[in-house]
């Protein structure tokens, strides 16, 4: 133990049959002191308002000092209902907060040529990131048998709304959510129509999105467990 000022650090065994205090000597008679001085100094000093436990000698009980925590550290605030609404955007399956707008094919060639080629590469599918791009021969699911296929949103993901939601929170790497709702739809459609999921022509918004049927969709059940042994 070391406490700037006091004029000791701490009690060392020398293996002599004596003890150490800053360099004083004590022998087996005046250790019991020394410890004594020890836990009345740090009684004394509090160490930032908790007290050592003492030993109640009248009952032989331990008594405990420490302290009861605060009901409240004071540390932050109550999220506003804006904040709240700014972070609330997630878009589901069934097309459950889905923000206005859309976008086309060719609006979404234009955003990704800008935004995204660089890390997926002109096509979905040079990367050097994630490959967006790619079916299986007759949409097979191989994904449980050959460790060589990659997962792509043509013949993996479940939901096209899924593509939405990602790319709204996430993407641009370099400035994620930086993209308008219009222009988030719009490469959602250009992805679907890289994977031949959505004709050229098609237009994305919150109606047409969730009612793509992507061919990975049946491949994946709905985990309605409510808890207990049961095993799905």
């Amino acid at each position: 133990m070391s406490r700037q000022g006091l004029g000791w650090t701490g009690l060392s065994w020398t293996g002599l049959g004596r003890t150490s205090l800053n360099g004083a000597g004590l022998d087996g008679a005046s250790l019991g002191g020394a410890f004594s001085l020890l836990l009345a100094t740090a009684a004394t000093l509090g160490l930032g308002g908790c007290s050592l436990d003492t030993a109640n000698r009248e009952n032989g009980t331990e008594v405990s000092g420490s302290a009861e925590w605060p009901v409240s550290f004071a540390i932050g605030q109550d999220a506003t209902p804006a904040e709240i609404a700014a972070l609330d955007i997630d878009f589901g399956p069934d097309g459950a907060g889905a923000p206005p707008g859309s976008g086309s094919v060719a609006e979404g060639k234009a955003v990704y040529d800008a935004k995204c080629a660089a890390c997926h590469g002109p096509t979905g599918q040079e990367g050097p990131n994630d490959r967006l791009v790619g079916r299986e021969p007759g949409d097979a699911f191989l994904f449980g048998e050959t460790r060589s296929v990659r997962r792509t949103v043509g013949n993996y993901w479940p939901y096209a709304t899924t593509i939405f939601d990602y790319v709204n929170r996430a993407m641009p790497l370099s400035s994620p959510g930086s993209l308008a709702a219009d222009e988030v739809y719009a490469v959602a459609a250009y992805i679907l129509f890289l994977n031949e999921i959505i004709p050229e022509d098609a237009v994305m918004n919150a109606e047409t999105l969730p009612a793509v049927i992507m061919p990975s969709r049946d491949r994946f059940v709905l985990d309605n467990r409510v808890g207990g042994p049961e095993i799905r």
